[in-house]
């Protein structure tokens, strides 16, 4: 609950609190005026049906009172203005509520456009979770996409500024929506293979510059998926087995590759391309003030080049393979964009 309430809600909740407060009164009133030979219930009914003008009759004989009904007056009048008041402040309050969705929505879509280079997790299940959290862990920006919109909220509840569209990803309209045309890459992790053929192929016809990795459950639709734009295929079954297989006969390997890839570790190994600009100039400018990152393996021209020197000289186009923190990651990347 927000610590502060709108004044919306605050005239809703003194309005209730009023007209509560009318039908206490009424009902102690009632009770005073017509004494124990009236039931508490009575007396209840009896304010009820005077705050609401039903009209049934006196329930509660006040007549022989001097200020008996002066006192349903009182009730009457109290009662019909508080009821009027709390029904146009639910009804503010309720527009309130489609007007603030309605902000909240415009506003999340002009920081969508605003995004470039962004990436797009299409299918917020279990796998299409872990890859946000990944994603948000090494500070790289993305929208969520998703037709079930429990799936959204599920992640939205601990990540209140994430960004994201609800809706069906094979909807070109939706990845438009999506910032598709400024986005570098996609992930197509919906549950159904053919969902993921059809947004590998949107997505490359709306942007054939995307990176599209694709999820597939059954082997047999690797190609089709392939041929229809993904530029990768990762099958979780697959890559399970590969997996348990590499736990077994070589778990020093497997253990390493887990401590470098797990979602709740700082350390990861990430890939760096060096601009034209920085042709000529040698591998030790990365490592000046930036100890928290290692370059293992340099790829130039299509060869790899494994534990290189620290005056490697640098060609544009390469690239490094490095094991660094976030932090020395964008480090890195800072240093290689100028």
């Amino acid at each position: 609950m927000k610590a502060q309430l709108s004044t919306t809600t605050r005239n809703l909740l003194w309005s209730l609190l009023a007209a509560l407060m009318v039908m206490l009164i009424g009902t102690l009133g009632y009770r005073w005026l017509g004494g124990d030979q009236y039931s508490w219930l009575d007396c209840f009914y009896m304010t009820f049906i005077t705050v609401a003008t039903i009209g049934y009759g006196e329930i509660v004989d006040v007549t022989d009172y001097e200020y008996g009904r002066l006192f349903t007056v009182f009730i009457a009048l109290s009662g019909i203005g508080i009821l009027g008041y709390a029904l146009s402040a639910v009804t503010a309050f309720m527009l309130e509520g489609e007007f603030n969705e309605v902000r909240r929505r415009n506003r999340m879509e002009k920081k969508i456009g605003q995004l470039k280079g962004h990436y797009i997790v299409c299918g917020m299940g279990q796998i299409g979770s872990n890859v946000a959290h990944e994603l948000a862990i090494t500070g790289r920006h993305f929208v969520m996409v998703d037709r079930d919109k429990a799936n959204l909220e599920h992640y939205v509840e601990q990540h209140p500024a994430q960004l994201y569209v609800m809706g069906d990803a094979t909807d070109n309209e939706v990845l438009l929506a999506a910032g598709i045309k400024h986005a570098i890459g996609i992930f197509a992790v919906a549950h159904e293979d053919n969902q993921n053929l059809v947004i590998s192929l949107s997505a490359k016809q709306l942007n054939p510059e995307v990176r599209v990795i694709a999820r597939c459950h059954d082997v047999k639709n690797v190609v089709k998926i392939k041929s229809a734009g993904a530029d990768e295929i990762v099958s979780p079954d697959f890559t399970g087995g590969v997996r348990m297989v590499s736990a077994m006969v070589r778990p020093n390997v497997a253990g390493f590759l887990d401590e470098i890839t797990k979602a709740e570790g700082d350390l990861r190994m990430e890939e760096l391309v060096i601009p034209g600009r920085l042709h000529g100039k040698t591998l030790d400018m990365f490592y000046q003030d930036n100890q928290e990152c290692l370059v293992m393996a340099v790829n130039t021209q299509g060869k790899w080049y494994f534990k290189p020197s620290a005056d490697y000289l640098l060609h544009g186009g390469d690239v490094l393979m490095v094991m660094a923190s976030v932090a020395a990651r964008a480090r890195m990347e800072a240093i290689a964009q100028g």
